[in-house]
């Protein structure tokens, strides 16, 4: 999943930054509030996996839009990170996603977007048109983005696309940079489901960051790829070693 910025004018065609919609409806907040916490996080945080959350304190003062900006190795990503963040910086959050798998069919659309907040983001000329991710942010909407661009299949964080970092700047609002740690062995890209024995993983939350004076997008973007490598080296060898600690406990 990823953010393509085009021009001035953002992605494809969205409402005026006056005009409402499922966006920033507050009953639809209200809804997925409840799909998120009464089916997806009891099913992902208490059956799947043993999630660590680190960092939630250099968000506390996060206020209007922002981006989220993560590396992606797994399905289990969106739902981790959403669940991660301070819940008042997740009720409007809007996750981009890919409209040639997660729009293609009305049942997975309508979820995606129920459980998400999600809008289409194109990875391939044609199809469903995208939505404008800079008006969404000039509305103080704030986006989950994977500037890879889809889910590594060895944990390795890959090249990181501009166009996170271009449309911040642009904006004038911080990127937060998110490392998941260990996501990537507890559900592996091509499997259906999780392995079995709740695999622990962590979701560390970054301080926010802002492109410096005169920086420019590629730049800005190696800063916060840099950033998310540090706080994933940083903490991996604690959390995936509570798996050990726990075998052992067992014995």
């Amino acid at each position: 999943m990823t953010v393509h910025v085009k021009d001035s004018a953002g992605i494809g065609a969205a409402p005026s930054p006056h005009e409402h919609d499922r966006f920033d409806s507050k009953f639809q907040a209200a809804a997925r509030f409840v799909a998120q916490r009464a089916l997806l996080r009891p099913v992902v945080w208490h059956s799947l996996v043993t999630v660590t959350v680190r960092g939630q304190e250099n968000v506390k003062d996060i206020d209007g839009g922002y981006v989220v900006v993560a590396n992606h190795s797994s399905h289990l990503d969106t739902p981790l990170i959403m669940g991660g963040l301070p819940r008042k910086l997740v009720r409007y959050l809007a996750a981009g996603a890919a409209a040639d798998y997660f729009f293609d069919i009305w049942w997975r659309r309508g979820l995606t977007a129920l459980f998400f907040n999600a809008f289409p983001v194109q990875r391939t000329a044609g199809g469903i048109r995208s939505i404008s991710a800079k008006s969404l942010l000039q509305r103080d909407i704030p986006l989950l983005v994977f500037p890879e661009g889809t889910r590594s299949k060895d944990g390795k964080i890959g090249h990181f696309k501009p166009g996170a970092a271009a449309l911040a700047s642009s904006c004038d609002v911080p990127c937060i940079p998110v490392a998941l740690v260990g996501v990537h062995i507890a559900h592996p890209r091509g499997t259906n489901w999780p392995k079995r024995g709740r695999l622990p993983v962590g979701v560390i939350i970054g301080k926010p960051m802002r492109a410096l004076p005169g920086e420019n997008p590629v730049d800005f973007t190696a800063r916060i790829r840099a950033e998310i490598i540090r706080l994933r080296d940083a903490n991996t060898a604690d959390i995936l070693g509570q798996q050990k600690s726990s075998k052992g406990a067992k014995k």
